[in-house]
């Protein structure tokens, strides 16, 4: 009873509001209202249409597949095509030694993929026009029974028509093993077309049974003694840090007088020595 008259109706005030508060929270109800079993049912029925379109859309859709080489599938149109990871590895693997499938069957070979998903997707397999140029003339040969001996031809004297003759090499391969002879003079070795990027062992072996090297060319040979480093590293099989080698070798031993000290030079492909000390003179 020590607070003033003031504060005596403030806390009538405060307890009447809290009596209020608590009668109408006894006697309301708070919880929300859930919709009745019939609406719920309209509700659906009113979706139902649509969502029934839309699975049927779903079933009907048939992705579009355009031709594609084979060869090249990547790791996601592999996925899209059906096949497994360990297939499409396969084929990775097969490509990274730079050899190529050209027919489904080879691709089955090296994918070991179903018959099932081979004859799904080899209807839009599309080979390059040499494959199939290549098939066709097979086909001919076969049907006429035509038996021709082979005609081994001088690599040297061989035309970009000759060279295209061999499986494997097209337009830019042929015109790289020209350009290559050009810049050597000649080949003096089949073992040269080892070198040159991208023939792959099977096109290097098969060269080998059309063409040959019938005799040495006349070729320009440079002189390793007083050529300077930039007529060396003009040499196909010389680089610009192997030219500074030769040309530091010979300064300190008087000179390189024969294949016998390229060995001792620093960086030299010893490998190739006896190809190489055809084009040079000591």
């Amino acid at each position: 009873m020590k607070f003033s008259r003031s504060q005596r109706s403030g806390l009538f005030i405060l307890l009447a509001l809290v009596i209020a508060f608590q009668i109408i929270y006894f006697f309301s109800d708070f919880t929300k209202k859930e919709p009745s079993v019939v609406e719920n049912k309209a509700q659906w029925l009113s979706m139902q249409a649509p969502i029934d379109s839309l699975k049927k859309a779903q079933k009907e859709y048939v992705p579009k597949i355009y031709p594609f080489n084979p060869n090249f599938i990547t790791d996601f149109k592999g996925y899209k095509l059906g096949m497994s990871v360990a297939e499409i590895d396969r084929l990775t693997e097969y490509r990274k030694t730079n050899r190529y499938v050209n027919s489904a069957k080879e691709f089955q070979e090296v994918t070991q993929v179903s018959d099932s998903l081979l004859n799904t997707i080899a209807p839009y397999f599309k080979f390059p026009d040499w494959v199939a140029n290549r098939k066709r003339k097979n086909f001919y040969q076969t049907k006429t029974f035509e038996k021709k001996s082979k005609t081994i031809i001088d690599i040297n004297a061989a035309s970009a028509e000759d060279l295209k003759r061999v499986y494997g090499i097209g337009d830019g391969l042929s015109e790289r093993i020209l350009k290559e002879k050009q810049k050597l003079g000649g080949f003096v070795s089949m073992e040269q077309m080892k070198d040159i990027w991208g023939l792959s062992p099977e096109v290097v072996q098969s060269l080998n049974k059309d063409f040959t090297v019938a005799e040495i060319p006349k070729v320009t040979k440079i002189n390793i003694n007083n050529a300077t480093v930039k007529e060396l590293s003009q040499f196909p099989y010389f680089r610009y840090a192997l030219a500074k080698s030769i040309v530091t070798y010979r300064s300190m031993n008087g000179g390189i007088k024969s294949a016998e000290d390229l060995p001792k030079i620093s960086g030299f492909p010893v490998d190739k020595i006896k190809i190489i000390a055809l084009y040079l003179e000591f």
